[in-house]
């Protein structure tokens, strides 16, 4: 048994006490050296994070909602502890994780280069499937050539953090994702949050202050991952034009989501790919693999391949996921009915939970539709409740959305059925209502 299971096993009281006595500890004790070194300098029992989980953990009698062990494939359903549950906590978007064509062409990629490219690309782990994949990827966005790594998260770090500096600026929604800001903040460029969506904020600051900065990048989402809703980018785009400034998009929730094909938040509004300088993706959600992406011009790619130190330094992307992504995207191209079922899927959830009067924020009725709580404590309350009902869905608590936004956060994917869609949300609202009454 390991420590966190064993703080998981402790009374809220006990979690309480333990976290006190830690706190004490971590105070000079009287007639100490003058130097003397607090514990939480060097014990991570006593580091402050650590401290305030147990505070966190010990306000509540709820078992710990997250890290359940799942058996099978992420999809509609979920096997967690022998029991079958409705699943609405994973991004398999398009079902294509675990499809006989990406399976096969996984296994067909590992006979041929196995498991692992053994090398950064640059030296040594080039294969064909790589600019297979970057092609692919390329023209799905209407980009000159793309970029493909091992990490979606650490996509945006080493690309924001490669490609600007100290006299530049990152204007960014004030709800992008950590590895925006992240990025942003390693770069050494000025960071600055704008409203929500509000991209008539984002053109006053400019027109006032762009020729303080040298480089300026605009980042936003194609559909933000807390919340389930989209810029108008048409918007950005002109700003991008008037203000000669670099426009990013990140689509990691958007690709194989929005547009009749999929395409993502460029074909929803009928852009040109040419009209973003920077399309950013992950290979983990729609693609069914593991890993991101940056599409653009062919200078933007080069640079990075060449010098970003996330591509430079890092081991090639695994045969396995860079024939999942492949295939993923075959399939996307041959099946886009599972694009339109997708959608279909997303505004029932979203019209079924407005008719039952829940609070439903944001949402847009794609992949991702929040349910508004206000109170962590009730939320893990809820998630309680519904695993407890055969529904498997996670809370999203501070310091992830301010407290007073609390949520659970629902996945929509074409495998749910409209007959799941409308047992699941039957259950919240009975389950949210008696919540509320207590």
């Amino acid at each position: 048994m390991d420590l966190r299971d064993t703080v998981m096993q402790l009374t809220p009281e006990k979690k309480r006490e333990l976290a006190a006595w830690l706190l004490r500890e971590q105070a000079i004790p009287a007639g100490a050296e003058p130097d003397a070194i607090p514990k939480s300098h060097y014990r991570f029992e006593h580091h402050p994070m650590f401290v305030g989980f147990l505070h966190a953990a010990g306000t509540t009698d709820y078992v710990d909602p997250y890290f359940r062990s799942h058996l099978g494939i992420a999809r509609d359903t979920t096997t967690i502890g022998g029991h079958e549950y409705i699943n609405f906590a994973n991004y398999n978007y398009l079902g294509l994780s675990g499809h006989p064509a990406v399976k096969a062409a996984v296994a067909e990629a590992i006979d041929r280069y196995g498991t692992s490219v053994s090398a950064s690309r640059l030296v040594g782990g080039e294969r064909p499937i790589h600019r297979e994949l970057e092609r692919a990827i390329a023209t799905i966005h209407g980009a000159q050539d793309a970029v493909v790594m091992v990490s979606g998260y650490g996509t945006n770090v080493t690309a924001i953090a490669h490609l600007l500096g100290p006299k530049d600026l990152v204007l960014h929604d004030a709800l992008i994702h950590n590895s925006v800001i992240t990025g942003a903040t390693l770069s050494g460029a000025r960071r600055m949050p704008f409203r929500h969506n509000d991209w008539q904020s984002v053109d006053d600051f400019l027109r006032d202050h762009r020729r303080e900065y040298e480089r300026v990048l605009v980042v936003v989402e194609g559909i933000y991952s807390m919340d389930g809703d989209f810029p108008d980018l048409p918007s950005f785009v002109e700003i991008r034009d008037r203000h000669k400034v670099f426009l990013m998009v990140d689509e990691a929730h958007s690709l194989g989501v929005m547009g009749k094909r999929g395409h993502g938040i460029c074909e929803h509004f009928g852009l040109s790919g040419e009209d973003v300088d920077i399309w950013m993706g992950t290979l983990s959600k729609s693609l069914a693999s593991c890993g991101g992406y940056i599409a653009g011009n062919i200078a933007l790619t080069h640079t990075l391949r060449y010098t970003s130190p996330g591509f430079v330094y890092s081991v090639g992307l695994s045969p396995a996921n860079a024939a999942a992504a492949l295939a993923a995207i075959g399939i996307l191209h041959e099946e886009p009915e599972r694009v339109l079922q997708l959608q279909q899927r997303g505004r029932l959830f979203l019209e079924l939970a407005r008719e039952r009067g829940l609070a439903t924020g944001l949402g847009r009725g794609y992949s991702i539709t929040p349910l508004i709580i206000g109170n962590s404590q009730h939320c893990i309350k809820l998630t309680d409740a519904l695993f407890r009902r055969g529904i498997h869905v996670q809370p999203i608590l501070y310091p992830a959305v301010e407290e007073r936004s609390a949520r659970l956060r629902f996945f929509i994917t074409c495998s749910h059925s409209e007959q799941q869609i409308r047992q699941s949300i039957e259950i919240i609202d009975e389950e949210w209502r008696a919540l509320r009454s207590d």
